[in-house]
């Protein structure tokens, strides 16, 4: 392929922040008297943050009303930010600063297409601002994946064709957005999962460009 840009997801990817929201959810189900386990916490992968909640509140047989729900979620989302707010170029995922670097290095542009309305402060904290041409985060989209606003979007902003361009997506539901945009994807993480990816790799340490312009 003629590539020319590439979208990556942020959580997942790039950095790992799931700990980070269990901990914030957690903290919420202590608040609300009841346990909330790992186990629990993988229903609420790739889920947004109000279904989150109701799926947390089912599993602490808690009824509250809408305003108290969305009063919990901010509490929660506030936890999360200051989880988040201690982050450090540390947390960074094997392999992304040499991806992020040959890229730019042959002048292959760069975005994030999250749906995370804290991309901005996690990409801060953890000092890879500069590495993208483009971030495209939850404030500036309407749809969710597996729509493909963010990657589209990505896409125009820096001023590429979608068929020029790979997404690097962890999530089923991204890998899914990917086609629907018409463009050629990656999947970091589990085969199983990710198997309608073009490629998929348990993350970004071995991938090099040449594969990339092979897919």
């Amino acid at each position: 392929m003629d590539l020319k840009g590439c979208i990556f997801d942020l959580d997942g990817v790039i950095v790992d922040t799931a700990k980070y929201h269990f901990m914030a959810w957690r903290r919420l189900a202590k608040e609300l008297s009841f346990e909330f386990t790992l186990e629990d916490n993988e229903a609420l992968k790739g889920v947004s943050r109000m279904a989150s909640l109701e799926i947390l509140l089912g599993i602490g047989g808690v009824t509250v009303s809408p305003r108290e729900k969305e009063e919990l979620a901010a509490r929660k989302n506030r936890w999360y930010i200051e989880f988040i707010s201690g982050m450090t170029p540390d947390e960074i995922l094997p392999g992304s600063m040499k991806l992020l670097s040959a890229l730019r290095k042959e002048g292959i542009r760069t975005a994030i297409g999250s749906a995370s309305k804290n991309a901005g402060t996690i990409l801060d904290r953890i000092h890879l601002r500069n590495m993208f041409d483009v971030v495209i985060d939850g404030n500036r989209i309407h749809k969710a994946k597996p729509d493909p606003e963010v990657f589209l979007k990505a896409s125009e902003e820096m001023s590429l064709s979608p068929s020029c361009c790979i997404v690097f997506e962890d999530a089923q539901a991204g890998i899914e957005a990917a086609i629907a945009g018409g463009m050629k994807s990656v999947g970091v993480g589990k085969p199983g999962l990710l198997g309608r990816a073009d490629l998929v790799i348990p993350d970004l340490r071995k991938i090099t460009i040449n594969q990339l312009r092979n897919l």
